[in-house]
Parts: C-alpha cells; structure tokens; sequence
C-alpha cells in the first residue's frame, strides 16, 4: 500500500466512521479519490488531515468529516445531477454517487488544478465550467442536489432558485462569523424546508464575504 493510499485509509477509518459516517456508498467514495491531488503539492505530505487546507487566494479544502457529513446529507442517487459551487475534491467524490456533476469555479488556477486531477482518476461524469460563484449555473438547473466547497454567510437565492423539486442544498453558514451551521435545505412541494445538521469551524468562501459596512 502506497503512502497516500495507507493515509485514505486511516482518513476513513479514524476520521470518517467515528464521526457518525455510516453510508457504505459515501464511504467508498472518499476511499476512491486522491485528495492530495487537490492540494497544492507542497501540502500533499498533509491532504489527509482533518483540517482545512488553503489551496490560495483565501480558498480552502474543506475538512474530510465535514465533507463528508455534508455529501452523506444530501443522500445522492445514482440518477441524479448534482451541483458543487466550487470545483475540486468534492465534486469528484460526488462523481461516485452521481449520474452528473457540475464543478462551478471562478478562479482559473483552481479549475485548471481540478480538472487536471480529474484526468487523473478518468473522471469523464464531472463538468468543470468557470464562472461566478454567487450566481451558480443556471443552464443545467434544475439540479437534484446542491452543495458548497465552502462556508457562506447566506445561502444566495439566486442559487437556491436552481434546486429541483425534491432537491437538496448543503451548506456551512456562518451569519455572524462564529462557528458555522452545517444546513440541510430542501424543496418539498415548492416549499423550502431548512434545518440545522451539525456545526462546524468551515472558512469562509470569499465570493461569499459581505463588504465591510462603514459608519460615518
């Protein structure tokens, strides 16, 4: 067993079914894909940690357990097309569970790095496309679940507009910026209902900063 790969499996075993991971499917998932391909390669030596890890220009990895926990949330069939606002690891893991995926990214080296790793594990079910975060990708909405490789203060409606009847959205929020609230949000009948699935200390995505309010 290489390195990287006794590293997955320790990831699995002491950082994922401890931490009420029980989905065999998602499970196997994270045991398929090469995390420290989605790291910039100094950081390679440490993908497998249960931090997150800055990938630059204020982004981060999130967290093995709360990336977890977010994708066994949103209970992702085999049938479905999924949305992930911010390219990479996550998406490829989705790309397991899922018919199709869409990896939105806005910053070009992150595509370029996400898509080079997805070559790398023959990943072809995975549609990196650049764009704005905040606006999601409407040319392939609806989609049947939706989840964000990052913290927001709110959850933009213009996002929450793409979910299909049915849908699910997973998203870290942090309002006040204190610890964060892992949310689960779905659409029933037209209606969104929202709860609250665990916390956690997930950074900030910086699309999703508010500016600073000055007061004069």
């Amino acid at each position: 067993m290489s390195e990287f790969a006794a590293a997955r499996a320790h990831m699995i075993e002491s950082q994922l079914r401890p931490n009420k991971l029980t989905d065999e499917r998602v499970l196997a998932a994270f045991g398929r894909i090469r995390r420290e391909l989605f790291v910039p390669e100094p950081l390679r030596p440490v993908a497998y940690i249960d931090e997150d890890l800055p990938l630059g220009g204020g982004r981060y990895l999130m967290e093995p357990m709360v990336a977890a926990r977010l994708i066994q949330a949103a209970a992702i069939a085999r049938s479905e097309t999924v949305l992930v606002v911010g390219a990479g690891y996550e998406a490829a893991v989705i790309s397991v569970l899922a018919r199709k995926v869409v990896a939105l990214e806005e910053d070009a080296e992150l595509a370029r790095r996400a898509r080079a790793a997805l070559v790398d594990h023959a990943i072809a079910s995975v549609q990196t496309v650049e764009g704005p975060l905040r606006h999601g990708h409407r040319p392939r909405a609806p989609y049947d679940a939706i989840l964000f490789a990052g913290a927001v203060v709110a959850t933009p409606a213009e996002i929450v507009e793409q979910l299909a009847e049915g849908g699910r959205l997973l998203a870290v929020e942090r309002p006040g910026g204190g610890i964060g609230h892992a949310t689960l949000t779905k659409r029933t009948g037209g209606t969104l209902i929202r709860r609250v699935i665990f916390d956690a200390a997930t950074p900030l995505l910086p699309s999703f900063v508010p500016p600073p309010v000055f007061i004069f």
